[in-house]
């Protein structure tokens, strides 16, 4: 029963993860045409980490990192925060929002890969299964427009694909405890992982806090609470109920929130090809997270 509910808490998590990434794929498009990407997310994932911080020290956690975590900590920093929100923002300088979002959300095929070397976790005819519906479900929703290579592209596409396959290798990776509390453990993890990307905003985007409108700075706002903040607690939240490969799996809903929330929060498309992408990616999510019977 305890494993039950645990798995039930894990699928939670993950819903609210799915849900809090895509509604800020509106949100981030809304507020790069004020702000550049990397010291939007950087900066946010800053504010982020100081604010999940101050919870760890009014929940009475410590902040001290083990010495014999520091390696690790690093590692899970850079793969599950400035791998994942860096190069796939960095991506968009040479990519069309499609074409990153489709390189991008492979994720689940990399962890599914991944996990059967590193901890043994061999995929079964099912997963593989629900694998390719789920991707099946992103390329319909994203592939309207091809994937053309032309000046720049096959940059930008590594950006994605190397995003991908770093942020696949953090979630195989990160189910072993850092030897840290859970927020304090969260706090490190986003404010390392951004710091490289406030470092690099600053010498080479150079942004202007006067630029940001109210809806600007109102985004900004979400973007720290929500993606940067609340959402990392429940990805690892899950990580540590659900194998890697079942709660990537569940990254593929990410795309289809966003498409759903632009559509009714900036007016984009969504008809016929946005329903037989949303029936495919729920019939993989759905299929994975299925238990196997006794």
């Amino acid at each position: 029963m305890a494993v039950r509910g645990s798995r039930w808490i894990g699928l939670l998590y993950l819903a609210a993860t799915a849900f809090g990434w895509g509604i800020n794929w509106p949100v981030m498009k809304a507020l790069l045409r004020e702000w550049p990407p990397l010291s939007a997310r950087g900066w946010a994932g800053m504010a982020a980490a100081l604010g999940l911080a101050g919870l760890a020290l009014l929940r009475g956690e410590r902040l001290a990192v083990p010495r014999r975590s520091v390696g690790r900590l690093l590692l899970a920093a850079a793969t599950n925060v400035t791998a994942w929100m860096g190069l796939s923002t960095l991506c968009m300088l040479w990519l069309s929002v499609a074409e990153g979002a489709l390189l991008v959300y492979t994720m689940p095929v990399w962890a599914t890969l991944l996990a059967w070397p590193i901890l043994g976790e061999r995929p079964t005819a099912r997963g593989l299964a629900a694998l390719a519906l789920g991707l099946g479900g992103v390329v319909v929703l994203l592939g309207a427009h091809g994937f053309a290579f032309g000046s720049g592209k096959p940059l930008g596409a590594a950006l994605a694909l190397s995003a991908a396959v770093l942020f696949a290798f953090g979630a195989v990776t990160s189910r072993a405890p850092l030897g840290l509390p859970p927020l304090a453990s969260v706090a490190w993890q986003v404010g390392l992982g951004c710091l490289p990307m406030v470092a690099a905003g600053l010498v080479f985007e150079r942004p202007g806090p006067g630029a940001l409108s109210a809806s600007g700075w109102a985004a900004m706002a979400y973007m720290t609470a929500v993606p940067m903040g609340l959402c990392y607690l429940t990805w690892f939240a899950a990580l540590r109920r659900l194998p890697p490969a079942t709660a990537a799996m569940a990254t593929l809903l990410t795309p289809l929130v966003g498409v759903v929330a632009a559509a009714l929060a900036l007016g984009e498309a969504l008809g016929a090809r946005e329903a037989v992408a949303l029936g495919l990616t729920l019939g993989g999510v759905v299929l994975a997270l299925r238990r196997r019977q006794a």
